[in-house]
């Protein structure tokens, strides 16, 4: 038995001993690897960050043509990349009053300004959300060690919120000249010095376009079995001319299509959805009709720090489109004044009035409007777009005096109904809704009021729908079947008799 006792005790000595060993051997490894191969860089910095999905300002370098070392390629990329960091991890900052990830992109002596400025916004509540939306770097100087870097960043956008608690006391947007140093520190290019040499309040001067003399007449357009998804995979060029056929027959001469944003890529634009909107545009034109680009379809969040990640996707849509003749006029956003309580009414108005500046300089040739959900709402930002759009879906004995109430303010602009209408469904989940011949009634009074004073217009929609999105209307039976019924022809494919009222011709 003690023979027995000394040949376990020995076996469980051997085993620790062979297991202790291998833990060495595989920490002694790890370390040597480490060594080697030097720190990955992404695990050193305090904070993650990924420009592609947070942070895309516009940035155009100036030919180089520096004293000192020529600059390469991999150089100015990395010098770009730390650059726009610098300015991303300071937004950061300065919104939260939190240091982490400065000393990644600021020597000591730079990031002791900041530390004692974000101090003192702490001590008195105050937050500051602030982007750039535009930079163009010029490469002045580049040791010939290349250590050392410097740039002046001429006509750089600022746009800046600074609130004290949860009130604004001050907003402005600014382009500005910074004269940047930067050193090369643990293959970080760090900012040495950054100063200001000049401010100058950035206000748009954007002349008013007209709409070419035409005066719309169009109509809100989804094909019939895919509507909110009318470019994914069933995208069909056969069935939108069909449509398209249709809506021209009729006597109209417009249509309203929309861009979601998530669903064309965000800030990174899905070429093949860009190829099908251009597809769309090219029927349009072969059925001589004009198109409303609704951009920004489902997109709800207007914080400062995404405008950059907005506009990189607006700009790629509006190159793309801008010289097709199909192309009427842009709608920066469906209803976005739905979105004052929950988004705050001050950020959604800041957003579209930078979203405006951003496609005129894109485009200054193609009108802008905003599709407000109703008359009161119509007047915001009236002196930046170029023509008005409002929807109505309240009682139409009601319309004549809203828009005589309208163009008392907006006196000079064109003034469109860009939707209306009313859905035929009564039935077990709306027992009290309105019938076919009830729409037909609407829709004829409606061109009536239209007639009477001189309104343009797009009515909602060509057709009634068997399939509508949770995201549209929610999830809930009554309210996705009284959706489903504002076309003039039927999910069968039949014309109701709203049909005859479609136009006013």
């Amino acid at each position: 038995m003690v023979s027995l006792n000394k040949n376990i005790m020995r076996t469980i000595l051997i085993a620790s001993y062979i297991m202790l060993i291998a833990l060495l051997t595989y920490g002694l490894s790890a370390v040597f690897g480490y060594l080697n191969t030097g720190a990955d860089r992404s695990k050193m910095l305090h904070t993650e960050i990924s420009k592609v999905e947070q942070y895309l300002p516009k940035i155009v370098w100036q030919p180089l043509q520096n004293e000192g070392r020529p600059m390469d390629n991999e150089n100015l990329n990395a010098l770009q990349s730390d650059y726009l960091d610098a300015w991303y991890v300071k937004q950061i900052a300065y919104k939260t009053n939190k240091t982490a990830g400065i000393k990644d992109y600021y020597t000591k002596s730079a990031r002791e300004n900041l530390f004692n400025f974000i101090e003192h916004n702490k001590k008195n509540n105050i937050t500051i959300e602030s982007t750039t939306l535009n930079h163009n770097p010029n490469l002045e100087f580049f040791s010939e060690d290349g250590q050392l870097a410097v740039i002046t960043d001429k006509h750089v956008i600022e746009y800046k919120r600074v609130f004290k608690g949860d009130s604004i006391i001050h907003e402005t947007k600014e382009t500005s000249t910074y004269k940047i140093v930067f050193l090369l520190e643990d293959g970080f290019w760090r900012i040495r010095h950054m100063v200001k040499e000049q401010a100058a309040d950035l206000n748009s001067d954007f002349k008013n376009i007209v709409t070419d003399n035409l005066k719309i007449k169009g109509i809100n357009y989804y094909p019939q079995a895919t509507p909110w998804n009318m470019f994914g995979e069933q995208f069909s060029t056969d069935i939108i001319a069909k449509d398209f056929k249709i809506i021209k027959d009729v006597g109209l001469n417009s249509i309203r299509i929309f861009v979601q944003y998530d669903d064309f890529g965000a800030a990174r634009v899905n070429p093949i959805k860009l190829n099908r909107l251009i597809q769309t545009l090219d029927v349009a034109k072969a059925y001589n009709l004009k198109v409303v680009l609704t951009l920004f379809d489902f997109y709800g969040d207007y914080s400062v720090m995404n405008w950059t990640l907005n506009q990189r996707h607006a700009e790629q849509i509006i190159e793309a489109v801008k010289n097709h003749v199909a192309i009427l006029a842009y709608d920066v956003k469906n209803e976005p004044n739905l979105d004052f309580e929950s988004r705050g009414k001050e950020n959604v108005i800041a957003w579209l009035s930078n979203m405006i500046d951003l496609i005129k300089k894109v485009d200054n040739q193609h009108p802008v409007t905003i599709g407000w959900s109703n008359t009161q709402s119509a007047t915001i930002l009236l002196d930046k777009v170029d023509f008005v759009s409002f929807h109505y879906y309240e009682d139409l004995n009601l319309l004549n005096d809203a828009v005589i109430s309208l163009k008392k303010h907006i006196k000079n602009k064109p003034l469109v109904m860009q939707e209306f209408g009313l859905s035929s469904y009564k039935g077990f989940w709306k027992p009290f809704g309105s019938t076919e011949e009830d729409q037909g009634n609407y829709h004829k009074l409606a061109q009536s009021i239209i007639a009477k004073n001189d309104l343009q217009f797009m009515s909602w929609t060509l057709y009634d729908f068997t399939k509508i999105p949770k995201e549209v209307v929610g999830r809930l039976p009554w309210r996705k079947r009284v959706q489903g019924h504002f076309g003039f022809i039927n999910q069968k494919g039949e014309t109701k008799p709203a049909f005859q009222y479609i136009s006013n011709e």
